[in-house]
């Protein structure tokens, strides 16, 4: 059976984690065309997409992607540590490959999702005057406002 070309191309964009590929085999699980295409429309865009979004985009690159396909290459990329869920109220799940500490910024105007990174020589478990014997293994900072281009 003879593949599309499009399914065999994959981006040459320089993903931000070098070892990726390792982080990969290492969990247990191959870099399959349509793990590294999931991956390679979430480096090339980072405007934290939601599934559906990311396989609208998939789609152009490895036509015959399915919204299965998409889910279980997303799951594969945050068991991996390759990219993070991000749940904004009760919208959709969105992902983003940003593995630095950081935040997110909210557009209540457009619905936008921006990275905000953290204050230098800050830490985000340290924003809090925690109980004695709580640990932070995990924040997640979410800022509301408006963003500069609602901003009138």
């Amino acid at each position: 059976m003879t593949r599309p070309v499009s399914y065999l191309v994959m981006s040459k964009q320089a993903p931000p984690d070098p070892g990726y590929e390792e982080r990969i085999s290492h969990n247990g699980h191959r870099l399959t065309p349509q793990r590294r295409g999931v991956y390679d429309v979430l480096l090339a865009e980072r405007d934290h997409p939601t599934a559906t979004e990311v396989f609208l985009r998939a789609k152009k690159r490895i036509p015959g992607i399915s919204l299965a396909t998409v889910y279980n290459c997303l799951e594969t990329l945050v068991d991996c540590g390759l990219a993070k869920q991000v749940n904004v109220d009760r919208d959709a799940t969105r992902y983003c490959p940003n593995l630095s500490e950081h935040g997110h910024f909210v557009c209540e105007s457009c619905g936008k999702v921006h990275d905000i990174p953290v204050a230098k020589g800050s830490m985000a478990g340290h924003f809090w005057q925690l109980p004695k014997r709580f640990s932070v293994t995990q924040a997640e900072v979410t800022v509301r406002g408006l963003c500069p281009d609602c901003h009138a």
